[in-house]
């Protein structure tokens, strides 16, 4: 090595930010292993390499005994002294052994290291610029399709869309953008693994910041968000100002703002509807577009009965079942929905019942002036 090479460490240091400390300390290891192999040799090895001329020395290291019992390891007294007469027991002993074309090999050893530890600190950097990007929006380029998973340029490097991430009935297209969500950022010893998401709800969360200024000032806050990717969403927001309407906020004029972030989503409709704290009205809203006429809800159990009007019930249940899915992901409650003629059918079944039961056994006024009489018996 030489002043030429010496000179490149200092540009790879600035431009690279790769600190000549760590190239010098992985390059004295693979010059230990570079001298084992090419001079098969299973002594203990130091290296000393002058960081000032690239200089490069090679010394054996034993620790100096009485009687040697492991010879690549240990050296006797009287072999040492024959070295430096003011060896003494326990010292270790250090002897050069720098074989005379190793100049070539260390030459060549340190250009491998180098190499490899500036790709180490390529894919260390493009880590650190996209784990701090997680569950943020990023715009990437298709770039091929293979076996399902659709894979993304993102310009620095590459990226994945797992078919489990994708919207279900979407293409994906060569050379076509798209927005996704940068779902998880995985460190290999290829490089980061960088992972999309096209049907995460959070997508949409972050579509709407985007489009929507007053929730990226924090005006506007979503509450929740419950998804089935390329067919239908539901996101719950409320206001913090009482002069501006969340609903009309995240609509925009003429709708241009959820129409833009549908035309995003592959068409997928969005019913967007005002969170409150009493969760009777909030499980009401989350049932949009449907009317409902009555909430009752058991908060121990976190379950709510829902009446709705006879002419409303297909609507509130939704195609097969999803708008009362979709309520209940974003309420995080348990909403069983009935018809007003149902639950009047029911209300009848219980009232016969209870007269039945009244009839036969009795009301409770009636034990009671049955109990005072025989109280008055005793007596």
């Amino acid at each position: 090595m030489n002043e030429e090479f010496m000179s490149a460490l200092d540009q790879i240091e600035k431009e690279k930010r790769i600190p000549r400390e760590v190239i010098f300390e992985a390059l004295e290891s693979a010059l230990v292993s570079s001298y084992k192999k090419n001079f098969g040799s299973n002594q203990n090895v130091d290296v000393e390499l002058n960081k000032e001329t690239g200089e490069v020395k090679l010394f054996t290291v034993k620790d100096i005994v009485e009687l040697v019992e492991n010879p690549p390891f240990e050296i006797s007294l009287s072999e040492a002294r024959q070295v430096n007469p003011t060896y003494q027991i326990g010292e270790i002993f250090r002897d050069e052994v720098t074989p005379k074309d190793f100049g070539r090999i260390a030459a060549q050893t340190a250009k491998q290291v180098v190499i490899q530890r500036i790709k180490d600190a390529e894919r260390d950097i493009l880590y650190d610029e996209f784990i701090d990007r997680e569950n943020e929006i990023i715009t990437g380029q298709i770039q091929r399709v293979n076996r399902g998973n659709v894979y993304v340029d993102l310009g620095k490097t590459e990226a994945i869309l797992p078919p489990s991430e994708q919207i279900e009935g979407e293409s994906y297209e060569q050379g076509k953008r798209y927005k996704m969500l940068l779902l998880e950022v995985k460190k290999t010893t290829k490089g980061p693994q960088i992972v999309l998401s096209r049907s995460h709800p959070s997508l949409i969360k972050r579509l709407f910041e985007l489009e929507v200024p007053e929730i990226s000032q924090g005006i506007v806050e979503i509450f929740s968000i419950a998804r089935e990717a390329g067919s239908r969403a539901k996101i719950a927001v409320f206001s913090k100002d009482e002069e501006i309407d969340p609903l009309g906020a995240c609509v925009g004029h003429k709708g241009n703002r959820v129409k833009a972030i549908v035309d995003e989503l592959y068409d997928e409709k969005i019913d967007i509807v005002i969170w409150s704290k009493d969760i009777a009205e909030f499980i009401a809203n989350s049932l949009s577009p449907s009317k409902v006429i009555e909430v009752m809800v058991n908060n121990d159990e976190k379950s709510a009965v829902v009446i709705v009007p006879d002419y409303q019930l297909s609507l509130a249940i939704g195609k097969e079942g999803q708008n009362a899915r979709l309520a209940a992901k974003l309420t995080n409650w348990k909403i069983d929905i009935k018809s007003e003629s149902q639950y009047n059918d029911l209300q009848g079944g219980y009232d016969a019942e209870e007269k039945q039961y009244e009839e036969y056994y009795g009301t409770e006024e009636d034990e009671a002036e049955e109990f005072d009489g025989e109280e008055n018996e005793v007596r």
